[in-house]
């Protein structure tokens, strides 16, 4: 990409938050392995990762609905607390950012703003990821599922994570790649932006969600303009 095309820090809103499976970084690989330790425990053959791939926005057991499908809904609850401390063992294994988001991230930091993480994932769990990404000193903020009494599509994650930055959700950007982070982002007053390259299913087109803006590819986001505040 050319300097030209490269967007100028004047149009970078402070804040840019982000969810973090499916939108910063591409952890299925991981969460596959965990769903596959689950299985050999139950002398049951490996899955791939496709399998499991579209469930992981929405949580553990819609994981494992896709991963145990032998299993009634009851049985696959049991599994959860298995699966989770697998998931524990295989974080930063394989997997990792997705391309062009640490560019995005250097881009931002050079600005002169912040990015932070506003995730449904469990907060310990999310923090493990983005220690396990290096990214521990950089983000500026970090909400989890299970940090506040509600979560995504609820607004106030957000504005939490706006507030403990110290920036109005009017000059920041949410950028995800769930309707969940939509409808959150949309409910707080910040400028959102739906992404394709998550774990959405096929039949779920981000352009409904009702996003500002809906990009194919981090790439997208470095051009000018794409970054600014509502």
């Amino acid at each position: 990409m050319s300097q030209a095309a490269v967007a100028p820090a004047s149009q970078i809103a402070p804040l840019v938050l982000f969810d973090l499976d499916g939108t910063l970084a591409d952890s299925a690989i991981d969460l596959a392995a965990a769903v596959n330790d689950v299985r050999a425990g139950l002398a049951l053959a490996a899955v791939p990762v496709e399998q499991v791939r579209t469930a992981i926005s929405a949580g553990a057991l819609a994981i494992l609905t896709l991963g145990l499908p032998e299993l009634s809904e009851v049985e696959r609850r049991a599994q959860v607390e298995s699966f989770l401390a697998h998931y524990i063992e295989r974080i930063g294994h394989g997997g990792g950012l997705f391309d062009g988001i640490a560019e995005l991230l250097t881009l931002i930091e050079d600005a002169g703003s912040r990015w932070g993480v506003v995730t449904n994932k469990r907060e310990d769990l999310a923090h493990r990821v983005i220690d396990r990404l290096g990214l521990r000193e950089r983000c500026a903020v970090l909400i989890g599922g299970d940090t506040l009494a509600r979560c995504k599509p609820d607004p106030l994650p957000v504005l939490t994570a706006c507030e403990r930055v110290g920036v109005e959700p009017q000059y920041s950007v949410f950028i995800g790649d769930d309707l969940r982070d939509v409808q959150a982002g949309r409910a707080a007053g910040c400028r959102t932006i739906a992404v394709r390259w998550g774990f959405h299913p096929a039949d779920d087109d981000p352009a409904r969600w009702g996003a500002d803006l809906v990009v194919d590819a981090p790439e997208a986001l470095l051009r000018a303009g794409a970054l600014a505040p509502a």
